[in-house]
């Protein structure tokens, strides 16, 4: 995989829209289709990666291990390992996580609402 040249153009252009843009800062932070998604399963309280697998069905390994290591990397999940056999391994959201709570709930109103007025011709 190819480095990024961080001198790049785009790279400052990127970086001039995370600096002014609020809404890019955050869909830097949890972008893409299954961030949401983990952090809306995680809002209800902490989950073992076995949890997290079962709530999302559709998602890969590799796709949840991945994320979770986005996530805890910007500091929005925190990951508990107790020094046990087997492995016990908890995720939880973080203070800035908990914040983002309120977003995603937000984002799962609209879409009960907006679902049922596509179901009830309103949509």
């Amino acid at each position: 995989m190819a480095a990024i040249k961080q001198s790049s153009t785009i790279q400052e252009n990127k970086q001039y829209a995370l600096d002014l843009c609020p809404v890019t800062y955050v869909m830097e932070k949890i972008g893409g289709y299954w961030k949401p998604i983990i952090l809306y399963h995680l809002s209800t309280g902490d989950k073992r990666y076995s949890e997290l697998k079962k709530a999302i069905p559709a998602i890969t390994e590799k796709m949840l291990i991945q994320h979770l290591k986005q996530l805890e990397a910007d500091s929005l999940v925190i990951r508990e390992a107790k020094p046990v056999v087997p492995p016990f391994v908890t995720y939880r959201l973080s203070k800035a996580g908990q914040g983002l709570s309120p977003v995603i709930e937000a984002m799962a109103n609209w879409a009960f609402r907006d679902r049922e007025g596509a179901f009830s011709g309103g949509g």
